[in-house]
């Protein structure tokens, strides 16, 4: 099964695992999921670090070049993805929350949140 973490569980994945939510890890720890993340994570965690949000400290460069060498694969943000984006109802806001959802829609793979409003979109949205 193809799996995208949002941008705090990757942050958690990569860098702080005891925060992971107990729900999440028997996706991560399953050999037969491909463990996917989008560049949405990457450009929110860049524009809040630069904004020094504590809880965005890590350097994106960093940890991109970390989820990659642990077999992480990079599911690309396409023009299909973008437009997707429109059709969602608004329970959330947040643009790379959004982004995030429609991937997971367009691409039918299953996104794993642990912000339970994410979790309120229709579609392979799951709350850890």
């Amino acid at each position: 099964m193809k799996v995208l973490l949002d941008t705090h569980l990757l942050l958690w994945a990569a860098g702080d695992p005891d925060r992971l939510p107990t729900a999440a890890r028997p996706f991560l720890e399953d050999l037969q999921n491909e463990l996917l993340f989008s560049p949405a994570s990457l450009w929110e965690i860049a524009i809040k670090r630069g904004l020094d949000r504590p809880d965005f400290r890590v350097d994106p460069r960093l940890l991109r070049r970390g989820l990659l060498d642990n077999g992480y694969m990079e599911l690309p943000i396409m023009s299909v993805h973008a437009v997707e984006v429109e059709a969602l109802p608004p329970i959330h806001k947040d643009p790379f929350d959004r982004i995030l959802v429609a991937q997971s829609l367009v691409e039918g793979i299953l996104l794993l949140t642990s912000d339970a409003i994410v979790a309120r979109y229709p579609g392979p949205v799951h709350l850890v």
